[in-house]
């Protein structure tokens, strides 16, 4: 893919991040990609829907599954606004995501970089590609203004 197809799809991520913003959730979001078409969509939801597994990426990657009829997504893209944490991380080995492009490090809880490295662990059945940093003072900027005005 295209430079600008990544931010093309980045952008979605993050206008989905500005839903889960909204709805009073972290602001991130997430899509999954399979040859150029957006196929699943998800953004921060685990307030609203009592679930703390309804992170954006787990949401991308059911609908892209049910879409599929298959558990497995190895031709298939995520963009995420930011790194994933452990369980969407797992979540992205077990789908077997061929790529993974996220924006923002998320230096608490990152599974990808900051924390851990699960997705192109050597020690899995599965490694994903890595890319970071598309568009990052993009999504950086949406959770910093998120947690400040919480601050206020």
């Amino acid at each position: 893919m295209t430079q600008s197809s990544d931010e093309m799809f980045m952008r979605e991520a993050i206008e989905l991040a500005r839903k889960a913003e909204a709805a009073g959730e972290v602001p991130v979001g997430a899509v999954v990609v399979v040859q150029g078409e957006i196929v699943g969509r998800g953004f921060n939801q685990p307030i609203g829907r009592c679930d703390p597994s309804a992170h954006a990426e787990i949401l991308a990657l059911r609908e892209a599954a049910a879409r599929a009829e298959n558990y497995r997504l190895e031709n298939a893209d995520l963009f995420v606004t930011l790194e994933p944490c452990v369980m969407c991380a797992g979540a992205l080995v077990h789908s077997r995501i061929r790529r993974l492009v996220f924006g923002g490090r998320d230096l608490r809880f990152g599974g990808v970089r900051s924390k851990f490295r699960l997705a192109d662990s050597d020690l899995l059945n599965h490694q994903i590609q890595v890319e970071e940093g598309l568009l990052a003072a993009d999504c950086v900027a949406l959770l910093e203004a998120f947690f400040q005005r919480r601050r206020h």
